[in-house]
């Protein structure tokens, strides 16, 4: 079953993301609270958004996600941050379940895609995309601009 998270799947949201961090080997980068992600979920005029999968009654996945624009299509996208599904309930199609029900929200509301990160050497997750029809995005390279050089180019 993939619902819409509720301010009660907070903790284990939490815990989901620390779930990946940690099998993607950077769990010790992790700052995030309870409170940040209640109040970015569920604060007013909220910008990020959570589907979560269950089985027997307990959440054992997460897509978490926020609205991107492409400016060449003129349309909203969905920007995929986190998908997750714990190893104990892979295989059951909680993943392509929580992709689906992206994929809905982009269809019904008329975004032109939904698009997410994947990290070289993840082969099963990969595989997963890839049977699902998606295309890497091999010219683009993703930048990043965080911590002290962030703060630098701020002051300017």
């Amino acid at each position: 079953m993939i619902r819409p998270a509720t301010p009660d799947d907070t903790a284990v949201i939490v815990g989901l993301v620390r779930e990946l961090a940690d099998y993607e080997r950077s769990l010790d980068q992790v700052q995030l609270t309870e409170q940040q992600l209640g109040a970015a979920l569920f604060g007013v005029g909220p910008a990020l958004f959570c589907h979560v999968a269950e089985q027997d009654g307990e959440v054992v996945g997460m897509a978490l996600w926020f609205l991107s624009f492409s400016t060449w299509q003129g349309t909203h996208g969905i920007y995929l941050e986190d998908l997750y599904v714990r190893p104990s309930a892979r295989g059951g199609g909680h993943g392509r379940a929580l992709l689906a029900s992206l994929a809905d929200v982009a269809v019904r509301r008329g975004y032109s895609r939904v698009e997410w990160a994947v990290l070289d050497w993840n082969e099963p997750a990969i595989g997963f995309y890839r049977s699902l029809g998606s295309e890497p995005m091999d010219e683009w390279t993703v930048w990043r601009l965080t911590g002290k050089p962030l703060r630098s180019l701020a002051a300017r």
